[in-house]
């Protein structure tokens, strides 16, 4: 079942709300009173809303192969964990949760306990509980549901920036006695009362966020360093958003480049693997190589057989969300693995997910090393601007790609385009050009 973008933005303020009730009741359990333990303010946990629309948009499909979809479950939503406590510590320089004392942990933002329970909530919330919320939600007046939508996301939006404003004055405090102090110098939008008993509770939901510091800002918090110092400093050092886009450019076009000779080696054929309209460039390869540099980047000297097995499976996670993605939102297949045998829906296969965790090893042992050492030798306001100037061309590039994409599935589907922009497609990208470029692509009903 493919749900809308209505349902779904139920589902999210649902979840959030059940979320919330289950944290709440879990602190009540363990602390003997009432915590709230919402990011926000207001009775909502929006990463288990996150984790739940993650689930009702890239799992249907396993409804009725139940270990298929507990597995697809546990990693989609311990995907989402990580990533969302990876994100709020790049952002606050916070931990707001540490599963550090828990067995089959990974640096205390995911646990194989936790990831179990969120694998079978997935196999209930597709079997179960969406569709009886979709049933539920049927029953309400559309109007009145939508504007009940427009009012929630402009509640959280402005909890998320006051909760935000809040945990950013603490990020250099080490008692809460500093709160209001510090307040007074962080914060002019907020009203000091308001914010600081933000403040207080964030710091009762989440204890550690008052002293824990990374890893990252305590390896910076030394000396700034002097002027002469910083007109030195590298191009894109350590891992952060230039080291990050460069090797997403390299990569999409290392990985299109190797598509292609792939092809001619195995098929005698020279294809076109690019993913866009304009130039060599595999976007798939390419946030591949920044997101798993991103997130193995501090595992980066673990053994060859921990990166392997992250790797395998974070590639096939990833392969198979992009599939289905790239689905829903186009009509279009761009591969098939269904004469693979170990395949899930054609989406993904074991051989290919052992690739990608010899990719990873191979790209952090190896590749990874060497280009970072050569991205870092430019200079670095040369970088900066050769970096952005490269992804604005991308992102346009993407676009364009994305609307004659579009296109492509609006006319084999028969529909005319009177718009200024479909007669441009029409004229620029027509089907020759898209089923030439794009050799592999097959469309869905």
């Amino acid at each position: 079942m493919t749900y809308n973008i209505y349902q779904l933005l139920w589902f999210f303020f649902i979840y959030s709300f059940v979320g919330w009730c289950g944290e709440v009741a879990m602190a009540a359990v363990n602390r003997h009173k009432f915590v709230n333990r919402g990011f926000v303010s207001g009775p909502l946990c929006p990463i288990y809303g996150a984790g739940a629309v993650a689930v009702a948009v890239f799992l249907p499909e396993l409804e009725d192969r139940l270990f298929f979809l507990f597995l697809g479950g546990t990693i989609v939503t311990t995907f989402v964990e990580y990533l969302t406590g990876r994100f709020m510590e790049r952002i606050f320089h916070k931990k707001w949760w540490d599963y550090s004392d828990q067995k089959f942990q990974l640096d205390g933002y995911v646990c194989m306990k936790n990831s179990a329970v969120w694998g079978l909530c997935s196999v209930f919330m597709i079997r179960i509980s969406d569709p009886l919320l979709c049933r539920g939600l049927e029953l309400l007046p559309p109007l009145p549901g939508k504007i009940l939508l427009w009012v929630f996301g402009v509640l959280l939006v402005i909890d998320s920036v006051g909760s935000g404003v809040a945990v950013l004055g603490l990020k250099r405090q080490g008692r809460i006695s500093h709160i209001t102090e510090e307040l007074y110098r962080t914060s002019k939008l907020l009203e000091n009362a308001l914010t600081s008993r933000i403040q207080r509770r964030m710091v009762r939901a989440f204890p550690n966020i008052e002293t824990w510091e990374p890893e990252e800002a305590l390896e910076n918090s030394g000396a700034e360093g002097s002027a002469e110092a910083k007109a030195k400093a590298r191009f894109a050092k350590g891992c952060g958003f230039f080291k990050l886009a460069s090797l997403f450019i390299l990569g999409a076009f290392m990985g299109d480049v190797v598509e292609t000779v792939f092809c001619l080696v195995t098929t005698g054929r020279l294809m076109s693997r690019s993913s866009l309209v304009f130039g060599p460039f595999s976007i798939v390869w390419g946030l591949a190589c920044a997101l798993l540099t991103w997130m193995l980047y501090r595992y980066r000297n673990r053994s060859d057989r921990f990166i392997f097995v992250f790797g395998a499976v974070l590639g096939g996670a990833y392969e198979y969300i992009c599939s289905v993605f790239t689905e829903i939102a186009f009509g279009t297949v761009f591969w098939d693995y269904s004469e693979i045998p170990f395949n899930l829906g054609g989406r993904i296969n074991l051989l290919y997910c052992f690739f990608w965790g010899i990719a990873a090893v191979v790209w952090m042992k190896g590749v990874y090393p060497l280009l970072s050492r050569w991205i870092e030798k430019l200079p670095a306001r040369a970088g900066k601007i050769g970096c952005t100037v490269l992804i604005v061309l991308l992102a346009a590039d993407m676009l364009v790609s994305a609307l004659a994409l579009a296109r492509y599935s609006e006319r084999q589907a028969g529909g005319p385009e009177q718009t200024a922009v479909g007669k441009l497609l029409d004229e620029h990208f027509p089907d020759a050009f898209i089923e030439r470029r794009y050799e592999n692509l097959k469309l869905t009903d």
